[in-house]
């Protein structure tokens, strides 16, 4: 016999959220035993430690009326993973990047906007997949990225995530608040967001970060 654990849509997509949740807060407890015992390398780790924080802020941020508490909802899942809250909820940067930011606290460019840069860019994609296209919700979005990079001096003037998000902002403010950005749209976004990302983290080695 089949037991549903949802009655309506709405449910299931709490309970989907909820899977998601639990999947993330293990795989960065996983994640940071690695690094702390060198499994894996300070580049891999930084990388995929980035990805998840960034997607759980996104997650965190949706599920926020029903999960007020990450910690709470860890105890209620019995899940023993103080590695990965500290990650998640108390620093909100890798390892690697608290380390560097120690190390080079009055440097130029800070490794924290670099790591604030990369889930500047994760969550306005996450969100465009998520279907968040009003204008309302994307115009933040891509002004907290267009600051972020705007902060790192290594970054030329005309660099391509610069030019492009400059573009879409000018394009967005001319829009009403409640007007949403055609599928076309959406998907041209989407598209120049991850082309500038992946300039924007082969700019980082050459730079030294």
């Amino acid at each position: 016999m089949e037991v549903k654990l949802w009655n309506d849509k709405r449910e299931r997509e709490m309970y989907d959220n909820f899977a998601e949740l639990y999947a993330i807060i293990k795989a960065t407890e996983k994640l940071e035993k690695a690094y702390i015992r060198d499994i894996i390398s300070s580049s891999e780790y930084e990388t995929e430690c980035q990805k998840l924080i960034a997607h759980f802020k996104t997650l965190a941020s949706t599920l926020k009326d029903i999960v007020p508490s990450i910690e709470r909802f860890a105890d209620t899942y019995k899940m023993d993973c103080p590695a990965a809250i500290n990650r998640l909820v108390t620093s909100g940067v890798p390892a690697t990047v608290e380390h560097r930011a120690a190390a080079a606290a009055s440097a130029t460019t800070s490794a924290a906007t670099v790591a604030e840069c990369v889930q500047n860019f994760i969550t306005a994609m996450d969100s465009l997949k998520l279907n968040m296209v009003a204008v309302d919700q994307v115009h933040p979005l891509l002004s907290d990225l267009s600051a972020s990079l705007n902060k790192l001096s290594i970054l030329p003037p005309d660099f391509e995530g610069k030019t492009k998000m400059k573009e879409w902002i000018s394009r967005l403010s001319k829009m009403g608040a409640a007007d949403e950005l055609t599928e076309q749209q959406a998907r041209q976004l989407h598209f120049d967001l991850e082309s500038s990302y992946n300039s924007f983290m082969a700019a980082l080695p050459s730079a030294g970060t």
